[in-house]
């Protein structure tokens, strides 16, 4: 049975939109989604890379924690600053488990007081959006998580602080994604003043009647928009963003190549509940006021050992690195890695020919010993040894707008 038949597979508000542009659907986190449109993944792929392109992610969880308390709250599930961020601010963020793995990364933006989000439009209250994030201390954080992990996310969050303030999912609302160095172009003839934010920050825009929420960042290492839409917009929207000259439709397949060549993770693949942040050389996400000696250090789950391992007290076994192939043989996930002299070191998480650099590119976990950038591995394909390095990473140098 195809994805579009399966009467189990949930559906985003752009079903009948991917079935009209030709869309392959095929299950994914319990939804049917578009794999790939018929311009195919290496089309796809270069299209965002140099113009813009539109991505459903409506699978993903969309909630917001409400309360005086919210933030405090919050940041008792992380390894993370959620109390200093400012107002229109967006950080990234992972849930850990009392052990100090990763039970889900995700996004989250302090929305200030009374952060309730409008209905549909006629609904709508009067938008506050593009004004400039201010340093106002506010009651709401939105929260975006993965797709696969949202039901266990939202559960895991309620159970945990739900007593000090409201945790309300939002399943009415849409989310998509325009990625791409023309994407600023495209979305601002519809929506003035988006082109005010920067790099992770977010806001309100009015937009035919009702309200978008939107933030400036991505999952590509493009510039880029998140929009996030009530449903009974979602397929408006799109159609509008896809008659932009810029913009063309993207699926899950240059989704992941696109991220795999900006070095980010995906969950389940490269991070999951084995894996710690120091492990998956995510440091760079626990800020200085978390970690040893910092103002508000520890308290999160799995504390001693993340920060044990932070500080170099709690040995690491495994570390994730980028891995580029020397020879033109792509290679993929769960490939068993070994040294040169074919000893097993660890293991690639993610892999594929990257279609910008046109090399093939991996992510796995190596032997500390064996991280630095320039060292020589193998990956064992098909039970030949095929030569790699350690590479840094991203592939693909970023381009996030910072203004």
């Amino acid at each position: 049975m195809s994805a579009t038949q399966d009467p189990q597979l949930l559906h985003t508000p752009l079903h009948g939109l991917h079935l009209e542009l030709g869309a392959r659907m095929v299950p994914f986190a319990g939804y049917s989604m578009p794999v790939q449109y018929p311009a195919g993944l290496m089309a796809e792929h270069h299209q965002t890379r140099e113009s813009a392109g539109l991505f459903d992610v409506s699978h993903m969880g969309q909630l917001r924690l409400v309360g005086p308390d919210a933030a405090a709250a919050f940041e008792t599930l992380m390894p993370v600053d959620v109390i200093d961020l400012p107002v229109g601010k967006q950080r990234y963020g992972l849930l850990l488990t009392d052990e100090g793995t990763i039970i889900d990364d995700l996004m989250f933006v302090n929305c200030g007081e009374d952060m309730s989000f409008a209905g549909p439009p006629q609904e709508a209250k009067a938008p506050s959006g593009g004004s400039e994030p201010s340093s106002e201390r506010g009651g709401t954080i939105f929260v975006i998580v993965n797709g696969a992990c949202k039901l266990g996310d939202i559960a895991h969050i309620q159970g945990r602080i739900g007593s000090r303030c409201q945790v309300i999912p939002m399943p009415e609302r849409g989310l998509l994604a325009l990625q791409g160095p023309k994407a600023v172009q495209a979305l601002v003839r519809l929506v003035p003043g988006v082109d005010k934010l920067v790099f992770m920050t977010g806001g309100r825009f009015p937009w035919n009647g009702g309200e978008l929420f939107i933030t400036r960042s991505g999952y590509t290492g493009e510039d880029g928009f998140e929009i996030s839409v009530h449903e009974s917009q979602a397929d408006a929207l799109a159609r509008a963003l896809l008659a932009q000259p810029e913009v063309k439709p993207i699926g899950l397949g240059a989704r992941n190549s696109l991220r795999l060549e900006a070095g980010l993770c995906l969950y389940g693949n490269d991070i999951d509940t084995t894996t710690t942040p120091v492990e998956a050389a995510l440091n760079w996400a626990i800020q200085k006021v978390r970690r040893t000696g910092g103002a508000r250090a520890g308290g999160f789950p799995g504390a001693a050992k993340v920060l044990g391992q932070l500080d170099g007290t709690v040995p690491l076994e495994r570390k994730r690195v980028g891995l580029a192939a020397l020879e033109r043989v792509p290679v993929r996930e769960h490939t068993e890695l070994q040294d040169t002299n074919g000893a097993r070191i660890g293991e690639v998480t993610s892999g594929l020919l990257g279609p910008t650099i046109n090399r093939p590119v991996a992510m796995g976990y190596v032997n500390p010993l064996l991280a630095t950038i320039g060292t020589r591995v193998h990956a064992l394909v098909r039970g030949k040894p095929v030569a790699m390095e350690v590479s840094a990473m991203p592939f693909v140098p970023n381009r996030y707008w910072r203004g």
